[in-house]
């Protein structure tokens, strides 16, 4: 996965958590699992930001996670504040594909990167469906050239 280094204009979206002394391990350092969190929560204010999105949750539709892969590249402690770049890498017609990396709130140092796959969930079928057409996708599209 690529590893980029902190760039405020590199993620449509911007998420800013807390590290909470409960995330911890014996060592001082966030536990591996709470990474998975951190990247759901800043995934849940994505699609709360866009509105085709936000609005179909009350309808019954929801994106279901099929796949994560986390790469960790360095330890976070406590006290500190974290930053969570999200957006879009692909969108397919049930599917999507996003793209996110951790860095501290203080140096913006690449702590984490994260590629998640979704799909669009019909909630009282309980099967795929496809994406409702979102108005302006490209504004949440990470660019092509950030993965060649």
């Amino acid at each position: 996965m690529i590893r980029p280094e902190y760039n405020k204009s590199l993620f449509p979206h911007w998420s800013t958590l807390p590290i909470r002394f409960r995330d911890l391990d014996p060592l001082n350092h966030v536990n591996n699992a709470i990474f998975s969190t951190y990247y759901e929560e800043a995934r849940i204010e994505f699609i709360q930001e866009v509105n085709k999105l936000a609005s179909e949750l009350k309808n019954g539709y929801s994106f279901v996670l099929a796949n994560i892969e986390i790469e960790f590249i360095r330890p976070v402690e406590y006290p500190n504040n974290i930053l969570i770049g999200t957006g879009i890498k692909s969108l397919g017609n049930s599917s999507i594909t996003s793209f996110q990396a951790i860095y501290t709130g203080d140096e913006k140092k690449l702590v984490s990167v994260a590629e998640a796959h979704g799909v669009w969930f019909d909630l009282s079928k309980q099967r795929p469906t496809k994406i409702p057409d979102i108005p302006d996708t490209e504004k949440y599209m990470l660019s092509n050239s950030l993965f060649e």
